[in-house]
């Protein structure tokens, strides 16, 4: 363990988040330097047990968005177990949930009591739908959202939805629900007041995905189809000995590179230099791309699109993004030495600040792994932990 460097250092965090969406978010501003208490039920985060794993309960999925936290097992349905979060809620400056709202106040810990507690209190609910709509009540879990945003359709079709292969809704939506949680910090400094804070995931992802996807939707009427057939036509190219992405973007990026490749009748065919005509024709242009794609090798097509100045790349591996070129050299990936799971690899935050740079001073923790560290600072006796642990209000690793 090292001291926390990033520019949230001294911010408290009572983390009451599980699986993804919120852990994420947490993680995030425990990179950024707050002191973060995660609070689990005494069976764990279930997410502890998703994915590979040396150990049970440590698995690499869980390892990815809960280190920089340290682990508080509570029984928030004892009456003893009740009373630690109380006590506890007066020393934060955020509490985060993503317990549905209305199992939160069941338990006596909705927004209105915890503001009770502590009126400078920023209490963040990571919720699936607004509060205020419908769906308030239901379960969200991620294809959930991907489905009911649009974002499924956008992916495939209105015939054929697909879902993105990864967990995108819950990772974009922590990212907001960090972005809010400090947005609030930082409104607070200057009102002295928290406040209620809710990122609901099927708003955020439904406006997330409009920005380009609602096409000719966008005006009232709609002037044309819903969509972005950019995106549509945009694919890997095969090349003589694998695959690239090949981008060019603006008119001088296609003349360059149809003028480079011997086919410059294709500027005037194709209609590259204007943009409106070359958004009409993109399908064309991109399937002749194609079509030339396989004359060179990939390191061939990386020398030349280097050289005039074209987006490219060459595909990376997710087993080997490890050793892409850029992330080696900048060193996204770091391998950590974990007290209990060995060595093991995780990417380092990517934000940069200058004047606080956030750090890995905290390696994800095991089940109740600071139980008795956090009742200690919260005043409680080594006899009165003992109690509480014997009572099963409080779990400890």
């Amino acid at each position: 363990m090292t001291a926390p460097t990033g520019p949230l250092a001294g911010i408290r965090i009572l983390d009451l988040t599980s699986v993804l969406f919120g852990p994420y978010a947490a993680q995030i501003l425990g990179d950024w330097g707050a002191d973060v208490v995660k609070i689990e039920t005494l069976d764990g985060d279930m997410w502890r047990y998703a994915g590979l794993f040396r150990n049970r309960g440590m698995s690499g999925q869980f390892m990815a968005v809960n280190r920089n936290k340290r682990s508080l097992a509570l029984d928030l349905k004892h009456p003893d177990g009740k009373t630690v979060l109380q006590r506890l809620i007066p020393t934060a400056d955020v509490l985060l949930t993503n317990v549905r709202p209305a199992a939160m106040a069941r338990l006596g810990f909705g927004y209105d009591a915890c503001a009770a507690l502590n009126p400078r209190l920023i209490y963040a609910a990571a919720t699936g739908f607004g509060q205020d709509g419908p769906w308030a009540a239901r379960p969200a879990f991620d294809e959930i959202i991907q489905a009911s945003s649009g974002l499924a359709s956008s992916i495939g079709s209105d015939d054929e939805p697909q879902f993105v292969p990864s967990l995108i809704g819950d990772k974009i939506c922590g990212q907001a629900l960090a972005g809010a949680v400090s947005a609030a910090l930082f409104s607070r400094e200057r009102s002295g007041r928290g406040q209620l804070v809710e990122v609901p995931m099927l708003e955020t992802i439904a406006g997330f995905n409009s920005i380009e996807m609602l096409g000719g939707y966008a005006f009232d009427p709609p002037i044309g189809p819903a969509g972005y057939k950019r995106m549509k036509e945009r694919k890997p190219v095969r090349t003589k000995d694998g695959w690239m992405t090949m981008l060019p973007y603006s008119g001088d990026n296609w003349c360059a590179f149809f003028a480079a490749v011997g086919r410059p009748e294709l500027i005037d065919t194709l209609q590259v230099r204007d943009p409106v005509a070359r958004a009409e024709n993109i399908d064309r242009i991109y399937a002749a791309m194609a079509e030339i794609a396989p004359s060179r090798t990939t390191a061939e097509w990386e020398e030349l699109l280097l050289r005039l100045d074209v987006p490219h790349t060459a595909f990376a591996k997710i087993s080997e993004i490890g050793e892409q070129e850029h992330l080696k050299a900048v060193g996204l990936f770091e391998a950590i030495d974990h007290p209990s799971e060995g060595s093991i690899r995780q990417a380092r935050p990517a934000t940069r600040f200058s004047e606080a740079p956030p750090n890995l001073h905290r390696p994800t923790p095991r089940l109740g792994e600071h139980s008795r560290e956090v009742l200690l600072e919260a005043g409680y006796s080594t006899a009165e932990i003992d109690a509480l642990v014997e009572a099963k209000a409080v779990g400890e690793g």
